[in-house]
């Protein structure tokens, strides 16, 4: 059983998030034991994406949610680096304006999901409007409740017009979040993520689990699935959300359009001019030849 089906949250299924290991690393035993197959997936995910911006007949939006300093940023950073930032969105949706408020909670969000071609990354999303919202009592019960068929309905509607969905919950343990606090407080590099609310809100510990475990239930469809991400270990964070991204573009087929002009013709064009500039010429056998010799070492390197 590949990481995909280890990890996704079947739709209908009761959802127990303390039956769940966060330490989980499946047959990896450490950082280094993994980092070859993250390179790789990273790697594969770059030519993805080029073969989904060339083609522009699929979209991909990845939802990041968890618990805080759950690892959401850095998933961003390490999972998305290989791609092109040409055709990459990441949108953050903190705590809603005075504008945003007088809308329907879904009003802020659809002008953030990707267009065909690109691919779009909610770093928390309308998924707060059933979590903290929940959680705070910001609005009734009679209101929140209602809000998980229509996440549903349109995560559908975008579905239907081409934009693959992708929810990854980053699960943490209360240990792991105290020490991953201690490196904000001790590191000055990261002091700046530090809040006042952040013992607030680990206080509500419990409710929030509950709050997740009522969205991962009522949410996780078979349009718009939802994967509980082990996260303790970064390096497994990384890893399975990589390889579950991978393998769900690799199930569109993505391809390269075709040329649109005659080859022929323009490499006819390439060398007529290439004859009237010897200097580039030289130029570029000289930029050949430090590229081989670049790759040469590179493979040199791999084995």
């Amino acid at each position: 059983m590949g990481l995909r089906e280890k990890l996704i949250v079947k739709p209908g299924s009761k959802v127990s998030l303390k039956d769940i290991d966060p330490a989980y690393s499946g047959d990896y035993k450490s950082a280094e034991h993994a980092a070859a197959d993250i390179a790789a997936n990273v790697e594969q995910l770059t030519s993805l994406q080029r073969k989904l911006y060339g083609e522009k007949k699929h979209a991909l939006l990845i939802v990041l949610q968890g618990i805080d300093a759950a690892g959401k940023d850095g998933t961003c950073w390490h999972v998305l680096s290989g791609m092109n930032p040409q055709g990459t969105d990441v949108t953050g949706f903190k705590q809603p304006t005075e504008e945003e408020l007088a809308h329907d909670f879904l009003w802020r969000v659809h002008p953030h999901v990707p267009g065909l071609g690109q691919v779009g990354v909610f770093n928390r999303s309308h998924y707060e409007d059933v979590l903290v919202v929940r959680v705070h009592d910001i609005v009734p019960e009679s209101v929140w409740s209602k809000r998980y068929d229509l996440i549903n309905d349109f995560e559908k509607l975008l579905t239907d017009n081409g934009v693959t969905v992708l929810k990854f919950m980053l699960y943490i343990s209360r240990e792991e979040q105290l020490a991953r606090f201690e490196e904000r407080l001790n590191d000055p590099d990261r002091q700046w993520k530090i809040s006042d609310a952040d013992y607030k809100e680990r206080a509500l510990w419990d409710k929030y689990i509950e709050a997740f475990e009522a969205a991962l239930e009522n949410c996780s469809t078979k349009h718009a699935p939802w994967y509980v991400i082990p996260s303790n270990h970064k390096w497994f964070r990384n890893l399975a959300v990589s390889k579950i991204v991978e393998e769900t573009l690799l199930d569109l087929k993505l391809q390269l359009p075709a040329p649109t002009v005659d080859l022929n013709q323009i490499r006819q064009q390439y060398h007529q001019a290439l004859q009237a500039d010897p200097q580039a010429e030289k130029d570029i056998d000289k930029k050949e030849k430090k590229d081989k010799k670049e790759k040469d070492k590179e493979k040199k390197d791999k084995s």
